[in-house]
């Protein structure tokens, strides 16, 4: 039995949700993402040796596959009986796949879903390449769709990600970055693809212009939910359950919400130590602003605004028929918030 939802937004209410898991939620689409993954081993094959091993790394690395899953979710919940989602999905995981290789190299990153990155296992120029071979496989596999709008959305989406990842490098090292100044770089660098995912499965369905603008409504809101809890889980978590090196943030001078929250909020010495670690990428006093980061109620902060996040993905879709699709819809804007990885 499913948790009960809130009756104003049919939001899945945060107690019981500690025992939902990803692939609890996915079971609905279970055949679905079965298909997908067939799709993606086809259509990585290259006569490259280089990019076979590289993209199967990364592809074979897992993860929770959430933005696949959007599509899926949202095109069987609008009544979808094609086989055109399988492809979408798939097109939404390289475009994702692709922003990883690249990001893990401008962030110097060593480790991304418990395993070494690729640009540490196979070199920076390699994963830059392969990135470009993603990225170029699926814009091949949307042509093969046939839906200019559907290409728009998905063109439009992955030119705001590389915004999304100037903007971000623009921000990196400096202490004055405005919460608006973060949450424009959620918006641009993640919300955007979960976006893009949902209002593409819904307008695959064949979905009113009205049913598009709420299910990619969802999509974003869901999209800054998750990554305002990554920003928290990179102080609260711990490297096994998040899959990477906890405190990569600081070591990289990224100022996320519960840092920008602390400099707003926390005492001169506070400040002046977090304004020193952001503009030198220091984590050798992570523990010293890891407990300001507590004390200041930076982490709750976080959370909150996440929570909202997700509450109001619940409300955008919360005129949509019931279905066993919705319910894993409103299941995944819980899961967001209360997930420790």
């Amino acid at each position: 039995m499913r948790p009960p939802p809130d009756s104003a937004t049919g939001f899945i209410l945060s107690a019981p949700t500690a025992r939902l898991t990803s692939q609890a939620i996915n079971a609905p689409i279970e055949a679905d993402m079965n298909a997908v993954n067939g799709v993606i081993r086809t259509q990585l094959h290259s006569d490259v040796v280089l990019v076979n091993q590289i993209a199967e790394y990364i592809i074979g690395a897992g993860g929770k596959r959430i933005r696949p899953a959007l599509v899926l979710m949202v095109a069987n919940a609008h009544g979808y009986r094609g086989e055109h989602h399988h492809q979408l999905a798939a097109i939404v995981e390289f475009i994702h796949t692709a922003t990883l290789l690249h990001d893990d190299v401008v962030d110097e990153s060593s480790m991304r879903r418990g395993r070494q990155t690729a640009n540490a296992l196979f070199g920076n120029a390699a994963s830059v390449l392969v990135g470009d071979f993603l990225y170029s496989r699926a814009f091949q596999l949307m042509v093969d769709i046939g839906s200019m709008r559907i290409m728009r959305i998905l063109a439009d989406a992955t030119n705001v990600i590389a915004e999304g990842e100037v903007l971000q490098l623009l921000n990196m090292h400096d202490p004055e970055v405005s919460e608006e100044r973060y949450v424009q770089v959620i918006r641009s660098k993640t919300a955007k693809l979960f976006e893009a995912a949902a209002e593409i499965g819904a307008i695959i369905a064949g979905a009113s212009d009205d049913q598009v603008q709420a299910a990619a409504h969802y999509g974003a809101s869901l999209g800054t939910a998750f990554q305002l809890i990554d920003d928290a889980l990179d102080y609260t978590g711990n490297a096994a359950d998040i899959g990477k090196n906890v405190g990569d943030d600081l070591r990289e001078g990224k100022p996320t919400l519960p840092l920008i929250h602390l400099m707003r909020n926390g005492s001169e010495h506070q400040r002046a130590l977090v304004r020193s670690c952001i503009e030198n990428g220091d984590e050798q006093h992570f523990d010293e602003i890891l407990a300001a980061i507590t004390s200041s109620g930076a982490i709750e902060y976080t959370r909150q605004k996440a929570e909202q996040a997700a509450h109001d993905a619940a409300a955008a879709i919360s005129s949509l028929a019931d279905s066993d699709f919705k319910d894993s819809l409103l299941q995944l804007s819980a899961f967001a918030v209360s997930r420790n990885h």
